[in-house]
């Protein structure tokens, strides 16, 4: 697994100050293999059949690519079996080769409510903050970005990615198993930045928000995607423990408080561009995800709260930009 394309394209770009760092930053969060389980998955990559593209397609629910004949029956099962040794698959969905990954999340309607609302990404460099296994840098692409840097701390994702690319071929994204504290502070290198439901795992939000403004070049725009909460603008939830069965959440704001923070940070031309409950279609258990999901986090006699009590998944898309 190679990032040296990556490092030849920032080079005498605005990203360029970030290469004093990265390369070691991604070789030590590779060496840190927590569960001991990065070497398998990097077996799996290695062994995938070699399976030539006939088209690619990035702009459709499902990312996907194939080619001008078929597969065998037992080549797509022998492919399918090897893919399912990377579950869980959370975003997606994919078709690879005529292998449907039915992933957890219904990334796809997420990317539908904003797609048409925010800023052109037609030969802009975007940073994808917390992207999982790289679908939406996908439709980034497909949309005309010019490069798309994700990053996601997970090396699962990481992996997952590597598999999708390993048949897709090279495009211009790259997800790297770093977190946002990896970004060069004040680096104001991306026109366009994403934090797609990562802002209620921060544990200082503000804090979160002055990450991504940093990150934006002056004039570049922030959307933002999470969980919010009824009420007007003094209006925030920070659960006692769990929040639909998730230990690690912390701020979930209303929407009207959401922009108050997001102006408070120094962002300008802040919007609300959507507010959604969280459906059992959006998100549940599939063959490619097999543990509890949305269904089992919510209350069974009161579909309207979670499991403990709180309001019930609610999220709202944002923009706003940088100064």
């Amino acid at each position: 697994m190679s990032f040296n394309r990556l490092y030849e394209l920032i080079k005498d770009t605005e990203l360029e100050p970030w290469l004093d760092t990265l390369e070691q930053q991604i070789e030590q969060a590779l060496d840190n293999d927590v569960n001991g389980k990065l070497g398998g998955w990097k077996q799996v990559i290695e062994q995938l059949p070699c399976i030539s593209a006939s088209s690619v397609n990035l702009d459709s629910a499902a990312v996907s690519v194939s080619s001008l004949i078929a597969l065998p029956d037992k080549q797509t099962v022998e492919l399918k079996n090897a893919l399912k040794q990377l579950m869980p698959w959370r975003k997606g969905p994919y078709n690879i080769h005529g292998v449907e990954i039915d992933t957890e999340w219904k990334s796809n309607l997420k990317w539908d409510r904003l797609k048409d609302a925010i800023k052109p990404l037609h030969g802009k460099t975007v940073l994808d903050v917390g992207c999982g296994n790289g679908y939406h840098g996908w439709r980034m692409l497909g949309m005309g970005a010019e490069l798309v840097v994700g990053i996601d701390p997970s090396a699962l994702f990481v992996m997952q990615f590597q598999a999708v690319k390993h048949f897709l071929g090279e495009h211009n994204l790259f997800v790297l198993p770093l977190g946002i504290e990896a970004v060069p502070e004040n680096l104001q290198a991306f026109d366009s930045v994403f934090s797609m439901g990562v802002f209620y795992h921060r544990k200082s939000p503000i804090d979160h928000l002055y990450q991504l403004r940093q990150c934006l070049k002056p004039g570049g725009e922030l959307v933002l995607e999470t969980l919010v909460i009824p009420g007007d603008e003094n209006q925030v939830l920070l659960p006692q423990d769990r929040y639909a069965q998730m230990r690690n959440v912390w701020f979930l704001p209303s929407s009207k408080a959401m922009m108050v923070w997001l102006k408070r940070c120094g962002f300008k031309n802040i919007k609300r561009l959507d507010e959604s409950s969280t459906s059992t279609d959006e998100q549940r258990s599939t063959e490619w995800m097999q543990f509890h999901s949305l269904k089992e986090f919510l209350d069974p006699a009161d579909e309207t709260k979670t499991i403990e009590g709180y309001p019930a998944p609610v999220r709202a898309v944002f923009t706003a930009d940088a100064p």
